[in-house]
C-alpha cells in the first residue's frame, strides 16, 4: 500500500455497514444473494434493519440440477418460489423480481432502468452487489448486473439523473460487493452461519440436499466463514469490499 492510499484509508475509511437503516441485497440469479451475503442479511434482519432482495433473472438455464425433464419456462416459477422461501428463512419478506432472462439475454439499459426504478423505490442507505472486478468471474450476469449497481449507488441521489432512468432518487451511502477477492469490511456471522445453509438448500431445483453440487458449496461457505472470521477476530464472517461516497469517484487509491 502507498503513502497516498495508507492516509486516505486513515483519513477517510470505508463505512461501517451495520450503522445503517435499509439495505438493498442485488443478485443476479435466485440463490446468489444467500450464498454471497446470506448470513449478514440474516443479521441485519436480526437486528430489526429494513432488508430488500432484489433479483435480476429468472434462473430459466440453471437446469443442470433440476429434476428430470424441466424445462426453462417451468423452472421459472419454481426458482421464484425458492428465492421467496430462502430469502424468509433469512428474515426478509421484501423480494422484488426483475424477471430478466437468465444467460445476458437483455439489454443494459433495460437492466439499468429496471434496477434504479427499485433502488428508488427502496430507498436504501446500502446497495450489495457482486464484485464485477473479480478477474475470474466469466458469467455474464454477474458482471452486468455488478456494473449496473456500481453506476446506480453513486447516481442515485442525483434526481436529475434518475428522472431520465424513469426512477426517483435514493439517498444511497454506501456500495458493499459480496464475491469479492478484496474485501476491506468484515461482518461477524458466526451466529447466523447455520441459516445461511438452511436458505441455500431452499433451492432445491440448484442444491439438492444429497447432491455433490450442495456438499461442495457448503465446503466452501464453511471455509470462507472461517477465513473472513480470522481477519475480524470472530469465529465467522462475511467480507465485503466497501465503497462509501468519499471512495465512489477520482480516488483511484481508495482501495
Amino acid at each position: 500500500m502507498g503513502i497516498t492510499s495508507a492516509i486516505l484509508c486513515l483519513a477517510a475509511p470505508p463505512p461501517r455497514l451495520m450503522r445503517f437503516r435499509r439495505y438493498l441485497f442485488v443478485g443476479p440469479h435466485p440463490d446468489d444473494i444467500e450464498i454471497g451475503a446470506g448470513a449478514t442479511a440474516a443479521r441485519l434482519c436480526s437486528e430489526g434493519k429494513e432488508v430488500t432482495f432484489l433479483i435480476c433473472t429468472d434462473g430459466r438455464y440453471g437446469l443442470e440440477n433440476a429434476p428430470a425433464g424441466t424445462v426453462p419456462e417451468d423452472l421459472i416459477a419454481l426458482r421464484k418460489k425458492e428465492s421467496i422461501e430462502g430469502a424468509a428463512m433469512l428474515g426478509v419478506t421484501d423480494v422484488r423480481f426483475l424477471g430478466l432472462s437468465d444467460g445476458g439475454l437483455y439489454s443494459r439499459e433495460e437492466l439499468v432502468e429496471r434496477m434504479a426504478a427499485i433502488i428508488g423505490d427502496a430507498k436504501p442507505d446500502v446497495v450489495f452487489a457482486p464484485d464485477p472486478f473479480v478477474s475470474s468471474e466469466c458469467h455474464a450476469d454477474h458482471l452486468a448486473v455488478g456494473e449496473a449497481a456500481r453506476s446506480l449507488a453513486f447516481f442515485a441521489p442525483f434526481a436529475e439523473i434518475m428522472e431520465r432512468y424513469g426512477a426517483k432518487s435514493s439517498p444511497v451511502e454506501a456500495l458493499a460487493f459480496y464475491m469479492t477477492a478484496k474485501p476491506n469490511r468484515f461482518i461477524k456471522t458466526s451466529s447466523f452461519f447455520s441459516r445461511q445453509l438452511d436458505a441455500v438448500l431452499c433451492h432445491q431445483s440448484q442444491f439438492p440436499e444429497d447432491s455433490e453440487a450442495y456438499a461442495s458449496l457448503k465446503l466452501y461457505l464453511n471455509l470462507r466463514s472461517v477465513d473472513f472470521g480470522l481477519r475480524c477476530f470472530s469465529l465467522g464472517a462475511e467480507g465485503f469490499r466497501v465503497l462509501g461516497r468519499t471512495q465512489m469517484h477520482c480516488l483511484p487509491e481508495a482501495r
